[in-house]
């Protein structure tokens, strides 16, 4: 996102609203670390819209894949990004639930034979596993509201810095 999307994100036009190219300049005008930090706070808010989501439709019971949901943040040459992260040493997992798994040959890595319920094979056939996606609904579901959450956090940040910003629409 940069300066550019603010515009959009607060439905401010030229043409619609008093002040908007002032909105404008003023924000060119902010020092890089004051425009970074907003950012970074807000794309951080809109990111957590969609954690909360995916930790909601995670279809699993164990807690672990639910519990390795994070959000990150980083700047790296003026642009500043969030992602929403899944999965670790305890969730590895999360590709087979969320995107499945074709049928498929199970067998010994270091051995002769596998042992499965006391019982001494050679390899298995695993039948595969069906597609159980969190990630893309919860996005379809929140875009807009993590939007939401993304435009409130910059109006509120600017707002604390003695920027007075245009109301949102409909309010």
């Amino acid at each position: 996102m940069d300066r550019n999307d603010l515009g959009e994100l607060f439905n401010v036009s030229d043409e619609t609203v008093v002040g908007g190219r002032a909105l404008d300049a003023f924000l060119r005008g902010l020092p890089v670390k004051i425009e970074t930090n907003i950012m970074r706070s807000a794309l951080r808010a809109g990111a957590n819209v969609f954690k909360e989501e995916v930790k909601a439709t995670i279809p699993e019971k164990s807690g672990d894949l639910r519990r390795s949901v994070r959000v990150t943040t980083r700047i790296k040459a003026g642009t500043v990004t969030a992602s929403l992260k899944v999965g670790g040493k305890k969730a590895w997992y999360w590709r087979f639930v969320e995107f499945g798994t074709a049928a498929h040959r199970i067998g010994p890595k270091n051995a002769k034979a596998l042992a499965l319920a006391g019982v001494v094979v050679g390899w298995v056939h695993h039948p595969g596993a069906r597609p159980k996606p969190f990630m893309r609904p919860a996005f379809d579901a929140r875009a807009g509201v993590a939007m939401d959450a993304v435009a409130a956090q910059i109006r509120a940040r600017l707002t604390s810095e003695g920027i007075n910003v245009p109301a949102a629409e409909g309010e």
